[in-house]
């Protein structure tokens, strides 16, 4: 099913943001010395940080899951009002990262399930995910040039089952398995996550750039 935005913003009260940000990211740098979500956009700005604020200018409760020990990534992410918690168990896949926030969150209407490395959402993007959920949906989903991407939502109907996630496959299954509600967009940063250097270097918000 595919929905188009409505002509307002939901409100956000009682929704939570989870922003994944434990990985190794090893693809970036297989030597685990730069770690990915610190490095800089082109205009200047820290990979996490610009997609934390893009969480947190739609739902003013966000909570960022960390590695233990990345300090750096918590003070980055502490400066722009963002909560954090370190996950023990990060090693084990973004399930365990993932119903480690949730624990931590699990009063909420419903979450907004972003990750760390994808800085190029757009806040309009997040806001329709919200109304999606202030419509009735119990997973919604961005889609853009008839693609799924990210964020995903989900409402309070599948907590049990997102707590029950093992493994590195997130909330996949889910997504195949029960009803999701696809929100049209026009955000090419719905796909573009950061994975190498070139990701950085070569493309911004989903377009080459020089330079």
């Amino acid at each position: 099913m595919v929905v188009e935005p409505g002509p307002g913003k939901a409100t956000a009260v009682g929704i939570a943001g989870i922003l994944l940000a434990a990985g190794k990211g090893r693809r970036f740098d297989p030597d685990g010395i730069k770690n990915k979500l610190l490095q800089p956009l082109p205009g200047g700005e820290p990979v996490v940080a610009a997609a934390a604020k893009s969480l947190h200018s739609v739902v003013p409760r966000v909570l960022a899951i960390i590695r233990p020990g990345a300090e750096d990534v918590a003070d980055c992410l502490r400066r722009l009002g963002v909560d954090i918690t370190e996950c023990a168990s990060a090693d084990e896949g973004m399930a365990a990262s993932l119903t480690h926030g949730l624990a931590l969150v699990s009063d909420a209407d419903g979450w907004i399930i972003s990750l760390g490395d994808m800085p190029y959402v757009q806040p309009t993007t997040i806001a329709a995910l919200v109304d999606a959920l202030a419509r009735g949906a119990d997973i919604a989903v961005p889609v853009c040039r008839e693609r799924r991407g990210h964020p995903v939502a989900f409402s309070r109907h599948h907590l049990p089952r997102l707590l029950a996630l093992t493994g590195d496959m997130g909330a996949r299954d889910l997504l195949r398995e029960y009803p999701v509600v696809e929100v049209a967009t026009d955000d090419p940063g719905i796909h573009d996550d950061i994975d190498t250097v070139a990701d950085i270097t070569h493309r911004h918000g989903g377009r080459q750039i020089s330079g």
